[in-house]
């Protein structure tokens, strides 16, 4: 499958570009950028052309992955699936509903992963397996707080992540977590600390309940990553698992290909990105109106 690739920051260097280059089922085929000295520079590395069409790239491939901020890439998605191109995406897909529910639209016809990293990984997807058929939690609970704006941590540089803090940016990965275990979201109430620390109670249409504490600039002796379910089974920790964001990527291209072949549609697809998306922005109208929100 020839793949083209969106973007050239950390992300679109590691995994993107080097599991495109490495996977076995893949023509890495080219690079586009805002930045056009980036997209050489990175598009050279991998020994690819870099494109300063985004239509000329999208024309010459079979399926696009992103690595872009979720406000350029939707509308870019959009564009790529409207052209028939299977789409590998990065967490959120958009910030908006209705941007969301665009790219779901318009991706109707040709297959679809969005990269929750972890969900990508055998140990978390071994929990998850076993919790779903486990069944009977009550509740769940998730703290998922970084400290990514120090000195040589390259995320820190994100203006989009340090506008839209730990909701946006980590929220995702809680949801991916705790969304096939306790099913979708009835109610959403959130809570705003310091810095950009959120607190996200859920009321799931199960009647399960999950409480996720989010950051991105939380105090470096504070940043953590706990997780747990409750319920009649007693409590699961959730385990930490692996972070390894090539193999995850590359596992994600399978699935990719796998479904662009006809097999199953992946789980973490782009309408399991949009509810997402309506989760978080949600989230943020209930911080602006200081109440619960109901989905």
């Amino acid at each position: 499958m020839r793949f083209g690739l969106f973007g050239t920051g950390p992300w679109a260097r590691h995994p993107h570009a080097s599991a495109l280059a490495a996977h076995p089922g893949v023509e890495f085929a080219g690079v586009w950028g805002r930045d056009p000295e980036k997209a050489a520079e990175l598009a050279g590395r991998h020994g690819v052309p870099a494109y300063s069409d985004v239509d000329a790239l999208i024309g010459d491939v079979d399926a696009v992955a992103v690595a872009l901020p979720p406000d350029v890439q939707a509308p870019l998605a959009v564009r790529a699936a409207r052209a028939g191109r299977h789409l590998l995406l990065d967490k959120p897909v958009a910030t908006r509903t209705e941007d969301a529910e665009a790219l779901v639209a318009a991706a109707a016809d040709v297959a679809s992963v969005v990269f929750f990293t972890r969900r990508f990984t055998p140990g978390m997807d071994a929990f998850i397996t076993e919790a779903v058929a486990t069944g009977g939690w009550s509740e769940a609970r998730v703290d998922h707080l970084g400290s990514i704006f120090q000195p040589g941590n390259p995320f820190g540089a994100s203006p989009w992540r340090r506008e839209r803090g730990g909701l946006w940016d980590v929220g995702p990965h809680a949801l991916a977590l705790v969304l096939p275990v306790l099913g979708p979201v009835a109610e959403v109430t959130a809570v705003a600390g310091d810095r950009d620390l959120t607190f996200l109670l859920l009321k799931h249409e199960s009647g399960a309940v999950s409480r996720l504490t989010l950051a991105v600039d939380a105090p470096p002796a504070a940043a953590r990553e706990e997780a747990a379910f409750s319920g009649e089974a007693g409590v699961r920790v959730v385990p930490r698992g692996e972070w390894a964001p090539p193999e995850a990527f590359s596992r994600a291209l399978d699935q990719l290909i796998a479904a662009a072949s006809g097999g199953p549609a992946p789980a973490c697809d782009v309408r399991f990105g949009a509810g997402v998306t309506a989760i978080l922005a949600a989230a943020e109208r209930s911080l602006d109106d200081r109440a619960t929100i109901r989905l």
